[in-house]
């Protein structure tokens, strides 16, 4: 019993970022309609930002976190305004084949400033692990599975609760009769893209001082993403949340009870199962973001 629920303990701390990465993607993904495949890169983003802010502004690593998350707003907002708004009328194909450039063009300049060399990021955390009962963990992914929590809920008290989230919703149900109740749709989306982007580098800043950075990081990430969304239903953030924690879960379970070698060939199979058994998603709701 101790053994199963330390693996759902780290599952959870897994799960809790692999949320934040499925949630902005549906944003994008459902609100916009588009597949965005540089949403690994804004995680990758994430983490480098943090190790930048550690190493060269000297920051302390809460304030390092935040600058992180600044970092993938803004930059996400640039793309949106820069790239894809004015293919906005053009078809998915030619966005998708531009976000790959994105993805590509964001890697190699990862690569270029920072080197091949994994980079460790320093963090303020003590290494002795907290024992509660049989369950042990360690400071660090304690602090990762409570910001992790805390941005789930942030970020749905902002689509909930908001002005700006609500108009969010209007939009994804019908942009068009949404622009004629005042909606301003170009802002909407580049806000929409923006949060997207901020919420994947949220999980890269968390997650890297857990592992290590690396410029192709990302692309791990963004199938986790797409998973995520797989799960959850399109457009759907509550889903989104419980898909995220449902795959870090199962990996965690095939990890320790099959074998470390095949954690994320497990969550790829629920994937499959969840494709052929329910295409929409385990809580699709098509109607609404929520």
């Amino acid at each position: 019993m101790d053994q199963l629920l330390q693996h759902l303990v780290n599952g959870l701390v897994l799960g809790g970022t692999y949320a934040l990465l499925g949630i902005g993607l549906t944003l994008i993904f459902g609100l916009m309609n588009v597949v965005n495949f540089a949403h690994g890169e804004f995680y990758t983003l994430g983490a480098y930002a943090t190790f930048a802010a550690l190493t060269l502004a000297d920051l302390n690593f809460f304030a390092a976190l935040g600058l992180a998350i600044v970092c993938g707003l803004v930059v996400g907002a640039v793309t949106e305004f820069v790239l894809v708004r004015p293919l906005r009328r053009e078809s998915i194909d030619t966005v998708m084949l531009v976000m790959i450039g994105v993805w590509i063009a964001m890697q190699n300049s990862e690569l270029l400033v920072w080197g091949g060399v994994a980079k460790s990021i320093p963090h303020p955390f003590s290494t002795t692990p907290l024992t509660l009962g049989g369950v042990s963990l360690a400071p660090l992914r304690l602090f990762v599975l409570v910001a992790a929590l805390g941005l789930i809920v942030g970020a749905h008290l902002l689509i909930h609760r908001t002005r700006l989230g609500r108009a969010m919703r209007a939009t994804f149900q019908d942009a068009d009769t949404a622009a004629l109740m005042g909606v301003r749709i170009r802002r909407i989306y580049t806000a929409t893209f923006a949060i997207g982007s901020g919420l994947a580098a949220a999980a890269g800043a968390l997650l890297g001082p857990v592992f290590i950075a690396y410029p192709s990081m990302g692309d791990l990430a963004s199938l986790k993403a797409f998973s995520v969304v797989i799960l959850g239903g399109l457009g759907n953030i509550a889903g989104a949340t419980v898909g995220g924690l449902v795959l870090g879960v199962a990996e965690e379970l095939g990890a320790g009870y099959v074998s470390s070698g095949y954690r994320d060939a497990v969550g790829f199979v629920i994937i499959i199962a969840v494709l052929l058994l329910r295409p929409s998603g385990l809580f699709a709701r098509a109607e609404r973001v929520g």
